[in-house]
């Protein structure tokens, strides 16, 4: 009776040992599917708000409209009707010439008024062009736009800046797809290495199933139920993780969040789970098929 005791609390104490080794298997898998797929996450992000991203540096580009000596603030305030109401300008702001002497006074020193009579100042009107103005030609027209305008005597901006944004957006466009490209690509591998890593620990489960006869089917379905939990467990710590990563960068870098489309946040979260969802379930219904057709040696190896 002792004995019969014995090997029963003993059988207990493996189930036991081999149900925590199985769970934490099964939670590891899960966590390293959900570190790639967070990375996968963030190349969402970068691929579905790159415009919203190129268009806020863009606009942060300056056209200063520089008036004529002799106008004031009233004249300039009567132009921004003419200017809000275009479709090149997308925001504006007056200049007034005791902001200007300010600003001057930065770039020369305190005492550059000495060499002066009268302020040289004029007022101005700081201008924020619509993003898809901000290139080459598109500045040259709005500019010959600008000088059209009654009391406008200049108009300035940093064309080797417009120059220098628009081929740095075009390299960075070009490396993040291939980045992007490249991160889809290892993400597959490795989630499809875990899961076949966690299916190859159940090989003998597998061998035994097909010896009594059950076929590739019925012994790929279970398999593939739980590849679906594992997927869509992983894709939601994934998005998790992704509104962890957003609450930090809204409270570090306010402007940049703005950036972020809403419904876009929501697509891309979607698009995780269903990624993680579709990426463990077809890598498991193929290495379950596989291991079917493992004979008695290959199953040492």
């Amino acid at each position: 009776m002792e004995t019969h005791l014995l090997k029963k609390n003993m059988g207990k104490k493996e189930n036991n040992i081999l149900y925590r080794r199985l769970l934490r298997s099964y939670f590891s898998s899960i966590i390293s599917i959900s570190l790639v797929l967070f990375f996968v996450g963030m190349a969402g992000l970068v691929i579905v708000n790159a415009r919203s991203v190129s268009d806020y540096f863009k606009e942060n580009i300056t056209v200063n409209a520089i008036l004529a000596l002799e106008a004031d603030e009233t004249d300039a305030e009567g132009m921004i009707p003419a200017f809000i109401g275009s479709r090149y300008i997308k925001d504006t702001k007056i200049i007034s010439k005791e902001e200007g002497v300010i600003q001057m006074k930065e770039l020369l020193g305190e005492d550059f008024l000495d060499l002066f009579e009268v302020n040289p100042i004029p007022v101005s009107i700081e201008l924020k062009v619509d993003a898809d103005y901000i290139s080459t030609d598109s500045l040259k027209v709005v500019e010959e736009w600008i000088r059209t305008l009654p009391d406008v005597e200049d108009v300035v901006y940093q064309q080797s800046l417009v120059d220098l944004l628009n081929a740095n957006i075009e390299r960075v466009a070009l490396i993040s797809g291939g980045f992007v490209l490249l991160l889809l690509f290892i993400s597959v591998v490795l989630i499809s290495n875990t899961v076949r890593l966690n299916v190859y620990s159940k090989r003998f489960t597998i061998h035994t199933m097909r010896l009594v006869g059950a076929t590739k089917s019925f012994i790929t379905k279970p398999f593939v139920g739980q590849a679906f939990f594992q997927g869509f467990i992983s894709g939601a710590i994934a998005d998790l993780f992704l509104l962890l990563f957003l609450h930090f960068v809204k409270n570090e870098f306010y402007q940049l969040f703005t950036i972020f489309d809403a419904m876009m946040l929501g697509t891309v979260m979607g698009v995780v789970i269903l990624f993680g969802i579709l990426i463990c379930m077809i890598s498991t219904a193929v290495v379950v098929r596989n291991m079917i057709s493992l004979n008695n040696d290959q199953l040492y190896y």
